[in-house]
């Protein structure tokens, strides 16, 4: 495993222990969970942008559009 050090303002610091200790889990913990949820979030927008031009090729503009197709 590596280390990340991060520099926290003290409103940040504040509500991540907050959240932290309501959760149940330790500050690190947290954040490695909210890390990888963001890094699942970056790579769907990134794949969903490599995806948008074959979609709207095939006519899907809206989810809608691709459920209905789908479906």
């Amino acid at each position: 495993m590596t280390t990340l050090t991060i520099r926290l303002d003290e409103k940040l610091d504040a509500d991540l222990r907050e959240v932290a200790a309501c959760t149940g889990l330790r500050k690190t913990e947290f954040a490695r969970e909210a890390l990888r949820r963001q890094l699942a979030l970056a790579r769907l927008e990134l794949l969903r942008k490599e995806l948008a031009p074959y979609a709207q090729a095939c006519g899907w503009l809206t989810d809608d559009d691709v459920f209905r197709d789908v479906s």
